[in-house]
């Protein structure tokens, strides 16, 4: 009898043990996934994703997490400079073992610490950055970006304008980094094969500079009457306030990652904001028109309990929040094999994943040969309060 307990307590054993299968950062009760943010520096008013992002996951544990496991976010500061976001990544990694790079924003940092989490074969997992670097899986299988490319961004820019306005004088501010020179390229092919002839000046600035006032005096002498403002939140609410002063009306088209009603209209004034015109690819929570969508109420509900006193014009947190509704999508996912491989594969196989807060017609699809995730973008205008599409 002591022996037939004795094997079948092995079998029972080797069966929960083919059942379970854990990686760095996996137990039974917990998945530590890691990020860097700048909670400090010249783009530390996008740290407020990490904050909804941090506040979902603890309303996800309330509720039992997955599976029975608390899905912790450990974020630490990296100051936008992808040097310190690389060190902190690294940190992440071998000192606190995490199961999955997830949500880093911006280009540059992220680029920093790609060869790095390849190599160690760490998911880097919805990126906050958009650019086609980051949906590479022949090269870079284990990083994936999240929100729509830049360059896909600016060739529908372009096409926009080239199909609107043929007889625009074009004038571009963009970051000087992979972020700015993406959309960028990005414009220029939607403008076609004129572009350099259409686009009168183009200005670029460092992340770190204090003001761009004056390469948008530049900008207003060369005669653009299209201004692209290819910049983060504090150096659009520069570029918004300065034009505004200066009574110069361009129509304005802004990146996507930076129209923002909290984190860049309000510091730029919202009469000088009034006729924004941008990409949008989630709901603006404040927005009459979501006024008696289910998924907003909920969104509504949620920051009531979760983040009570933020911002809810901040864009940043409903978009946050989507991010993190993602990640909780691929951890289901896996089941009980959280494997960092697993993981990975799970993440390149959604499958008419619809995120509720994402514009209607928004359905995320990856495969292990295409990894972008959100892809719908619609033609949008800020009216001083709120988003109208443009049709």
């Amino acid at each position: 009898m002591v022996a037939g307990a004795a094997v079948a307590a092995a079998l029972a054993t080797q069966a929960h043990a083919q059942t379970k299968q854990y990686g760095p950062g996996v137990t039974d009760t917990e998945i530590k996934i890691g990020q860097t943010m700048p909670f400090s520096g010249p783009a530390s008013a996008y740290s407020q994703l990490s904050r909804a992002e941090q506040a979902y996951f603890k309303s996800l544990n309330d509720k039992g997490g997955i599976n029975g496991r608390k899905v912790v976010l450990i974020a630490l500061d990296d100051g936008y400079s992808p040097p310190k976001s690389l060190e902190a990544t690294r940190r992440l990694v071998e000192s606190e073992e995490v199961a999955a790079i997830f949500g880093t924003l911006g280009t540059a940092n992220n680029l920093a610490s790609r060869a790095y989490l390849n190599k160690a074969k760490v998911p880097q997992l919805f990126v906050a950055g958009g650019s086609q670097a980051f949906n590479d899986p022949a090269r870079f299988p284990w990083t994936m970006g999240w929100q729509p490319t830049l360059h896909r961004e600016g060739v529908f820019y372009g096409r926009e304008v080239a199909r609107r306005s043929p007889a625009a004088k074009v004038g571009v501010l963009y970051q000087n980094d992979d972020f700015g020179k993406e959309l960028l390229a990005g414009l220029k092919e939607g403008l076609g094969p004129d572009a350099d002839q259409r686009i009168v000046s183009a200005q670029s600035f460092q992340a770190t500079d204090p003001t761009v006032d004056s390469q948008i005096v530049l900008l207003k002498d060369a005669g653009a009457d299209t201004l692209f403002l290819f910049t983060y939140a504090k150096q659009a609410a520069q570029a918004i306030r300065k034009t505004h002063e200066m009574g110069w009306r361009p129509t304005t088209y802004l990146t996507l990652g930076s129209a923002y009603i909290g984190s860049t209209f309000k510091p730029a004034g919202l009469e000088a904001s009034k006729g924004i015109l941008t990409g949008g690819f989630i709901k603006e929570a404040t927005d009459p028109r979501w006024a008696d969508d289910p998924d907003v109420k909920a969104w509504f509900q949620w920051m009531k309990e979760y983040m009570p006193g933020a911002d809810l014009t901040d864009t940043l947190n409903i978009v946050g929040y989507a991010y993190a509704k993602t990640m909780e999508q691929v951890l289901r996912q896996c089941g009980d094999d959280l494997t960092r491989e697993n993981i990975l594969k799970q993440a390149a196989n959604l499958k008419d994943v619809r995120i509720g807060v994402l514009i209607p017609g928004s359905i995320i699809n990856t495969s292990p040969t295409d990894y972008n995730v959100v892809e719908y973008i619609k033609l949008q205008r800020f009216n001083g309060t709120s988003w109208d599409e443009v049709e």
